[in-house]
């Protein structure tokens, strides 16, 4: 019995010493798991989607003084991140586009998939988008159980 794990290989497993009844063929095939390299790209993109949406949520969308200063009329990036931000969330904006990606990520799990789900998951958590996010970070968690697309 030869089995690699994480690997691809096909092994021949027998039952029992010298069992004369047909070979059964088990194909592992490697998960969709991120390598460290790649943790080394998503850990700070996550941490910094998170960060930039609890930034808007608390400094820009909450505070009052914000809010009638944009409303005066002051034109600064600010209001304008504001107006965007309130413009997404009443139309689920966030929540949406993290289901959608979650479950292409679910069908055929790659790296660029898996880091926007999680950004737009991130900005729907803190942004209250909270449905549609939650789905999507269960959906994310089920892709990790998924076979990656071999190649070559």
């Amino acid at each position: 019995m030869s089995v690699r794990i994480g690997g691809s290989r096909q092994s021949r497993v027998s039952f029992a010493p010298g069992d004369t009844t047909p070979q059964v063929f088990m194909a592992m095939k490697r998960r969709f798991t991120p390598t460290a390299r790649q943790l080394n790209f998503l850990i700070p993109i996550g941490l910094l989607a998170l960060g930039y949406a609890l930034y808007l949520r608390y400094l820009a969308v909450e505070q009052a003084w914000v809010g009638l200063s944009c409303q005066a009329g002051l034109a600064t990036w600010l209001c304008f991140a504001r107006q965007i931000v309130i413009t997404l969330f009443k139309h689920s904006v966030f929540g949406s586009i993290a289901v959608v990606v979650a479950a292409a990520n679910l069908f055929r799990p790659s790296l660029a998939l898996f880091s926007i789900g999680m950004v737009a998951a991130a900005f729907g958590i803190v942004l209250y988008n909270i449905g549609g996010s939650g789905i999507a970070i269960g959906l994310l968690i089920l892709s990790f159980a998924r076979p990656v697309r071999e190649t070559g």
